[in-house]
């Protein structure tokens, strides 16, 4: 199945005007033949080591063997559930991959501790966990890693049977899977995580799941020639056009599955497009959105809207203004990625580092190692919820709907509603919802992330992008009696969450952006008051 893109509207004139100097200029062989000039001087050395996607789909070829004999080999074990402890580029595109060939992931991407618990608690006689980490440093990975192994050991079974390791070769995670016998998958050093879905990141736990991966791959290939070409049909041109190229820039993307049979595809995409493009003051901002959210009724002139519809005769009545793609998993999943090389070139921008994910990092390391008293709450409501404020944010009224007003009306004509929610949502994933009740309400495009989950997706655009986010972030209280220990380390998974929150929390404050903090002494009852105050 091709992948066709169709544009009209702003986004049509953009195709029209920018495509034929990206084909005169040669951009998409450059970006086939590995090109590290094309985003400019400063860019080069980056671009250098980490354009090595383009050939993912070859390299990715020898690892389906392995992987599919692996995957046999555990279900002779009785393994029949795959886990997956990763983060950003390494649980995002396994998970859009399994839900769409309809096959079981426990996607663990967060250091909650309910939701670490409910992971270790499922069938753990019958699981594998996958830990990916393409740094091999990643704490939240390590983490995980340490209680599957002690959960293990505790159940009487070999970890080196259970845990399958994923990383870059060389790197600390590498060496000291390799030196404890695990096995191990080596992904390609020349390709940043949130490029790496054709990488064994994306394979190894898709395909242990049952994915095929093989299909998978196949899509990706089908389009190999067509995205290598210089002609004004290349659709990594057209896409890549139409989000970065209009005039002036729409830079919120909202991307709508509207018909697709791919499921999740916005997740990933959101990282991708965020992460690469959210820089130096500009960037393009995916918001994902279904056919029923408010942005689609109102008139927000920064706001471009995609759907993914079904199949091309779909694409062909393309709604007012619109953008309107289709094909299958694979194939888009390359096109995105060469569209968002093309969107860095376009804005002036280096689409393959992150250059401010590290501060958030850095500040919740520094919190858990000096662990210092938490910040006194500014009131704290009848339901129990504590409210604190950062980025100077004042309070002129001390309730929960006096302070969601305060922090909206420091929302601009172009500015964006982040809300964040530091919660397990495995027990709690109605708190998605409430993204639909917050953009009603502020008129305005609205993301939603879990946390710590974001971190490694928009965070980089919340603090690189356009300086127009307001953030509303809801955490929970800390509850010893369910939290869990991390084995050999000095705080807990309670501690480590907590710690994220206030130091992601500290770095926007930093970046002057205004943000609400929401700590949830009884999670339900407070959803529920925090969504009657929005409204």
């Amino acid at each position: 199945m091709t992948v066709t893109v169709h544009a009209s509207g702003a986004a049509a004139e953009a195709v029209a005007r920018i495509v034929p100097q990206l084909v005169a200029d040669g951009v998409a062989s450059g970006i086939t033949t590995q090109d590290p000039t094309l985003w400019g001087p400063g860019a080069e050395a980056e671009s250098e080591k980490r354009l090595g996607w383009v050939e993912a789909v070859a390299i990715s070829d020898a690892l389906v063997e392995p992987i599919l004999a692996l995957r046999a080999t555990l279900h002779d074990a009785g393994v029949t559930h795959i886990v997956l402890g990763g983060m950003g580029g390494s649980s995002l595109a396994p998970e859009v991959i399994t839900k769409t060939y309809g096959v079981a992931l426990t996607v663990l991407d967060s250091t909650d501790p309910g939701q670490v618990k409910a992971a270790l608690d499922d069938r753990l006689a019958h699981t594998a966990i996958v830990i990916s980490s393409k740094s091999g440093s990643t704490l939240e990975t390590d983490s995980q890693k340490r209680i599957y192994e002690q959960a293990f050991r505790d159940a009487g079974i070999d970890p080196r049977d259970r845990i399958i390791v994923v990383t870059d070769p060389g790197s600390p995670l590498d060496v000291a899977a390799r030196a404890d016998g695990y096995q191990v998958f080596n992904a390609d050093p020349n390709v940043g995580g949130r490029y790496s879905a054709l990488t064994a990141f994306g394979l190894v736990p898709s395909g242990l799941a049952g994915a095929d991966i093989r299909n998978l791959l196949d899509e990706a290939q089908a389009m190999e020639l067509t995205l290598a070409l210089d002609t004004p049909s290349n659709p990594g041109l057209i896409l890549g056009a139409a989000i970065a190229g209009t005039v002036p820039l729409k830079n919120k993307l909202g991307i709508v599955t509207d018909g697709s049979y791919i499921v999740g595809f916005a997740d990933w995409a959101e990282q991708l497009i965020a992460e690469s493009t959210g820089k130096e003051g500009t960037g393009i901002l995916p918001v994902v959105l279904d056919v029923h959210s408010p942005e689609l009724n109102l008139d927000l002139a920064d706001l471009q809207i995609i759907r993914l519809v079904e199949d091309e005769e779909a694409t062909r009545d393309v709604r007012a203004g619109e953008i309107e793609i289709s094909g299958s998993l694979g194939g888009q999943m390359l096109v995105w990625e060469y569209a968002t090389a093309v969107a860095g070139r376009l804005l002036g921008i280096n689409p393959f580092d992150q250059p401010d994910v590290e501060a958030a990092k850095v500040a919740a390391r520094g919190l858990l190692d000096n662990r210092p008293e938490p910040v006194a709450p500014l009131f704290v409501t009848d339901e129990g919820i504590e409210v604190r404020t950062l980025g100077g944010l004042q309070l002129t009224e001390h309730t929960l709907s006096g302070a969601i007003d305060a922090l909206l009306a420091e929302l601009g004509p172009d500015g964006y509603v982040s809300l964040q929610a530091y919660l397990d949502r495995v027990h709690h994933p109605d708190f998605a919802a409430m993204r639909d009740v917050v953009a009603a309400r502020a008129g305005r495009p609205t993301t939603f992330g879990w946390g710590p989950r974001f971190l490694h997706s928009t965070g980089q655009f919340h603090k690189g992008g356009p300086a127009v986010g307001v953030f509303l972030q809801i955490t929970a209280a800390p509850d010893p009696a369910h939290d869990l220990a991390i084995p050999d380390r000095p705080f807990t998974f309670g501690q480590l969450i907590q710690a994220q929150a206030a130091g992601d929390a500290s770095v926007l404050a930093d970046h002057q952006r205004p943000v609400l903090t929401l700590t949830l002494r009884d999670v339900a009852a407070g959803a529920a008051a925090i969504t009657a105050a929005i409204g």
